[in-house]
């Protein structure tokens, strides 16, 4: 699109894509290090906060996986994207097809509404309740939606997610959700200068859903794990997509 072209020159779109091939560098180079394909792990560049702009300037430069975390953010900027872009209602289709959203942040089931038709992947499912809610909206826009259990696997107070023995139960109750289609597990690792205590949270994480494949003769196969200071650590345990956000937009602005 000749919208997007025009911005391909602007500062900030060169900007976005070298500290994009940064990360991406360092993806290739971890993955190879221990013996991993670099094709295998997906990067998620998390623009939570950043203005809609940003994100045309990024996707003008290749960049086109994104995460949000808030979800009448994550309605409003798609809305303008696609005003942009000059497309409508009638065209979301095609806009999926130019864009792929996640949804990475605690999502409350009142606000489902506002993702399903723009996001590909939820990442924080931590309960039936929210399954089934994200499945009733689902059908009324005929779309089938990848979630991810969200794993707490630090067992911190401050964080969403399912105790590691309740990932079995959950799943099974989502495998008849005909609307969801169950892709593996996320975490959020802790916050910690201790290389062994992140590794923990990864490796159990991990672990996990070996145990829930085995048990209930799946073969999912994704983990979500990994933000920009420890993705290089989340890839050795076997991550598949990582959540980089202040690597590549730099640090976030809140606004009040």
């Amino acid at each position: 699109m000749q919208k997007l072209i025009d911005l391909k020159n602007t500062d900030k779109a060169k900007e976005l894509l070298e500290k994009i091939n940064i990360v991406l560098d360092k993806i290739n180079t971890t993955a190879k290090r221990c013996g991993r394909n670099p094709n295998d792990i997906k990067l998620l560049a998390v623009s939570k906060t950043q203005a809609y702009d940003v994100l045309l300037k990024a996707l003008s430069v290749g960049i086109n996986v994104f995460a949000e975390n808030y979800a009448q953010e994550f309605r409003d900027k798609n809305k303008q994207i696609m005003e942009f872009l000059n497309l409508t209602e009638s065209d979301i289709k095609e806009y999926n097809d130019i864009v792929e959203f996640h949804f990475i942040g605690h999502l409350q089931a009142n606000k489902v509404k506002y993702l399903i038709p723009y996001v590909s992947t939820i990442h924080t499912v931590d309960s039936i309740e929210l399954a089934n809610e994200i499945n009733k909206h689902a059908k009324k826009y005929d779309r089938k939606i990848n979630v991810l259990l969200q794993i707490n696997t630090s067992k911190e107070e401050s964080k969403s997610g399912i105790e590691p023995d309740q990932a079995e139960k959950l799943a099974s109750q989502i495998l008849t959700l005909e609307q969801l289609n169950l892709v593996g597990l996320m975490t959020i690792g802790r916050f910690s200068l201790d290389e062994i205590e992140v590794r923990k949270d990864f490796s159990l994480l991990r672990n996990t859903l070996e145990k829930l494949n085995k048990n209930l003769g799946l073969s999912l196969k994704e983990l979500s794990m990994g933000m920009s200071h420890d993705y290089d650590i989340a890839i050795e345990e076997q991550a598949t997509m990582v959540r980089v956000g202040t690597s590549i937009f730099g640090e976030r602005i809140y606004h009040k």
